[in-house]
């Protein structure tokens, strides 16, 4: 039997995914859910611990720290398929041979880079990349009418994105940064299956940030609904087979241009000018749970077979799905939630601090307006628990 590694932030809901397929599973993961199945093979970076906290993600996390502790695994197994998290360019040469998916992604993680390959073919922000916050006040004068985002070269999730105000004190962190035009308008995602000469689009769904929920100019990922219909695109808008068909279209294209195979997302802002594209995950995506919970196939599975040359007939969804991240209103100690569509928990005792992923809530229905009452009262009464639980800031 052979032997996959999957390495990455969370690796739960694909070690779910690959129990039922014909590997020896290992994984790799930051964090420590306690909902995760339990493997032999299993190395996690975050210890949870009754009464200590979790920290700050952004802060301890590491794609480095993940690679060492899997450092005995990356030699042993056969196939590795790294999520979000790690980059194909973390690993050495050797364990590079090894990856399922992507191993030149250079082009696309790269938002500069990738923001020169399709700008002259793609409608996509004017973006420039940065040698100092400096150069980012001197852009930002002379464009008085353009309102810029500060953003990473490199990352994913919405860390460390913010809009740029001559009256904020930014500063950078390590890293290298772009400042790219802010697109105002909606948000949406397209998962694509591809082999080396052929692409298929799963489904394109609302993506969803905290911006969309409370406007503070946050644009930390949060989560996602599919499939894109008049009812969840959230905005009122009825031309959404339209819309549909042109992302089907334009992902497609973008994802031959880069030579992608496997699970691969596109991210677009949609506007009264039309879609442009934000960027590529070249892996695969926050989706993932979402597109099997609607479809009914396993994604890693899928994933798996176009990464050898085989695209599965995709089914037409049977439900809405909708996936929405918890991020803590306050710093709290995790007591048991009685609720049966939370995932991604937390360990009973440990501290989530304030405004740190907590759980996540993940529920599919037949009807759109029903499936959306049930996680937004899900994620209402997570959040009210969480103030239950609050502890002093220290």
């Amino acid at each position: 039997m052979e032997k996959l590694l999957l390495i990455g932030i969370n690796t739960r809901s694909m070690v779910n995914s690959a129990l039922k397929l014909n590997y020896d599973i290992y994984s790799a993961s930051y964090f420590s859910t306690s909902d995760s199945p339990s493997i032999k093979n299993q190395k996690i970076v975050l210890k949870e611990q009754c009464d200590e906290s979790c920290g700050v993600f952004d802060s301890q996390f590491n794609s480095q720290t993940l690679l060492e502790i899997s450092n005995d695994y990356l030699d042993e197994v056969d196939n590795i398929i790294p999520i979000s998290g790690v980059s194909p360019s973390d690993f050495s040469k050797k364990h590079q041979k090894k990856i399922l998916g992507n191993k030149d992604v250079g082009n696309v993680e790269d938002k500069f880079r990738f923001y020169r390959n399709i700008k002259d073919e793609f409608s996509t922000p004017v973006t420039f990349r940065l040698s100092d916050i400096g150069e980012a006040r001197e852009i930002n004068n002379n464009y008085p009418d353009t309102q810029f985002i500060l953003k990473p070269l490199q990352g994913s999730g919405g860390y460390d994105v913010n809009l740029l105000n001559n009256n904020a004190d930014l500063q950078f962190n390590e890293g290298e940064f772009i400042l790219q035009e802010c697109i105002n308008g909606i948000s949406l995602s397209s998962s694509v299956l591809s082999t080396e000469s052929d692409a298929k689009t799963i489904t394109s769904s609302r993506l969803l940030t905290i911006n969309d929920f409370e406007k503070n100019s946050s644009f930390k990922y949060v989560g996602n609904i599919l499939p894109l219909t008049n009812k969840s695109i959230m905005a009122g808008i009825k031309y959404t087979d339209e819309i549909t068909k042109q992302l089907e279209t334009t992902s497609q294209k973008l994802i031959q241009k880069f030579k992608l195979i496997g699970s691969n997302g596109v991210d677009y802002i949609l506007n009264e000018k039309g879609l442009y594209v934000i960027e590529i995950n070249p892996r695969i995506q926050g989706t993932f749970e979402c597109v099997e919970k609607s479809f009914g196939i396993n994604m890693l599975e899928a994933h798996i077979n176009a990464c050898k040359g085989k695209i599965i007939e995709i089914p037409y969804p049977e439900y809405y799905s909708y996936k929405k991240i918890i991020y803590s209103p306050t710093r709290m100690k995790y007591q048991k939630i009685d609720l049966d569509n939370i995932y991604d928990l937390p360990h009973i005792g440990s501290i989530t601090e304030k405004s740190e992923p907590l759980l996540t809530v993940i529920d599919k229905d037949r009807y759109f307006k029903n499936l959306f009452e049930k996680v937004e009262l899900s994620s209402e009464t997570v959040k009210e628990e969480a103030i239950k639980h609050q502890l002093k800031i220290i």
